[in-house]
C-alpha cells in the first residue's frame, strides 16, 4: 500500500509530545501519522480514529508492529468526545488532523474518488453509509447542485453544469460525468480550468458532510485538551482552511461582548493561544516526493 503523509515531520513535532501523552489521531488513514506518534509515547496512548474500515484493517497491522499501547475506533472523527468518553477519556495532550482523501482512497478506483478511473459514482469515506456520489448527482435539484458545486468546489460555470448533468441522467460512472462536465463547459474551458477536479470535490465534501463535521469537531477538540495540549491541523483546500482558521482566531481572542472590560470573566477569556501565527507549508523537498502535498497547510494550537 503506498501511502505518503503530507507535512508528517512538522505537524507531528508541533504537538510536543512527551514519553507518556495520551493522543488522538482524528485521521488515521493508512497509519502514517499514527505509526510515528507511537515511536515517541512508548508510556503513552494513542486513539486513532477512522470511518473507513480499509483503513482501520491495514493500520491495525502496521501499528501493532510498533507497539500495542494504541486503540482504534471505527467511527467519524465527529463523534471523538463522544467516543472517548465511553472509554473513559476525559483529557487528551495532543490532537492530529490530517483532513482530505488519503491517496490509497483516490488510488482505489473502485472507490469513485478519482475523475482519472472509470467507477461506479461512490466517494463514500465510510463504505456503511448509505448516500453516495449517484444519489447528489442523480436526485438533487438544479439549485442544489449549482449550491454545492459554487460553495464546496468554488466553480464558476456551476449552473451550465448542473443543468447538463440534469438533462443527462441517469449518470452511473466516474468517467461518464466527466464527459458530463466537458460537454456543459466546452473543450477550451476544459482543459484550462479542469472543473471536473472542483465537481468531484464538491460531490465528495457533499456526500461525506466534510465542512460540517469539521466545524462541530474542532471545539469538541480543543474542549478535550489538558492545559498545554496541543492541535495539529493539515488542510488541503481553502474552504477546509477558512473554517479552521475561522474557529482558532475566535478561540484565541477575548470575545467581542466583554472586549474593554477592566475584568475579564473566565468564560470569555481565550482557550488557546496560536503556536504558528503563519502557515506551515511543505518543503521544497516534500513538494519534490509528493506533488499532491502542493495544496496542504498546517496550523498549531496551544490550550491554554
Amino acid at each position: 500500500m503506498k501511502h505518503y503523509s503530507v507535512l508528517k515531520e512538522e505537524s507531528i513535532e508541533g504537538l510536543n509530545l512527551k514519553d507518556d501523552s495520551i493522543v488522538v489521531d482524528a485521521t488515521l488513514g493508512y497509519g502514517g501519522h499514527s505509526s510515528e506518534i507511537l515511536k515517541r509515547i512508548p508510556n503513552g496512548h494513542l486513539y486513532s480514529f477512522d470511518q473507513d474500515i480499509n483503513a482501520i484493517n491495514y493500520s491495525d497491522e502496521l501499528l501493532y508492529k510498533v507497539s500495542d499501547n494504541y486503540t482504534l475506533i471505527h467511527s467519524n472523527f465527529v463523534n471523538m468526545k463522544e467516543k472517548l468518553n465511553e472509554l473513559g477519556v476525559e483529557k487528551v495532550d495532543a490532537i492530529v488532523f490530517d483532513l482530505g482523501v488519503s491517496s490509497p482512497q483516490i488510488d482505489d478506483g473502485a472507490r469513485g474518488f478519482s475523475f482519472m478511473q472509470d467507477a461506479p459514482l461512490d466517494m463514500r469515506m465510510n463504505q456503511e453509509d448509505s448516500k453516495t456520489a449517484a444519489d447528489v448527482v442523480n436526485n438533487y435539484s438544479m439549485y442544489e447542485l449549482c449550491d454545492i458545486f459554487y460553495a464546496y468546489g468554488e466553480e464558476s460555470l456551476s449552473k451550465p453544469i448542473a443543468k447538463k448533468i440534469i438533462d443527462s441522467r441517469p449518470i452511473n460512472t466516474t468517467l461518464e460525468l466527466v464527459e458530463v462536465i466537458k460537454s456543459a463547459v466546452g473543450l477550451k474551458y476544459f482543459n484550462l480550468h479542469h472543473p471536473e477536479r472542483k465537481i468531484f470535490q464538491a460531490i465528495r465534501i457533499e456526500v461525506n458532510s466534510e465542512l460540517d463535521v469539521l466545524k462541530k469537531v474542532l471545539p469538541d477538540a480543543i474542549s478535550l485538551l489538558n492545559v498545554g495540549g496541543r492541535i495539529s491541523v493539515i488542510t488541503f483546500h481553502s474552504l477546509e482552511d477558512k473554517i479552521v482558521k475561522t474557529i482558532f482566531k475566535q478561540k484565541s481572542e477575548v470575545n467581542d461582548l466583554v472586549k474593554g472590560l477592566p475584568e475579564i470573566p473566565d468564560e470569555y477569556k481565550p482557550e488557546i493561544k496560536l503556536v504558528n501565527k503563519k502557515i506551515i507549508l511543505p518543503s521544497e523537498k516534500e513538494l519534490e516526493e509528493n506533488s499532491r502535498s502542493k495544496s496542504a497547510k498546517l496550523r498549531i494550537i496551544e490550550r491554554i
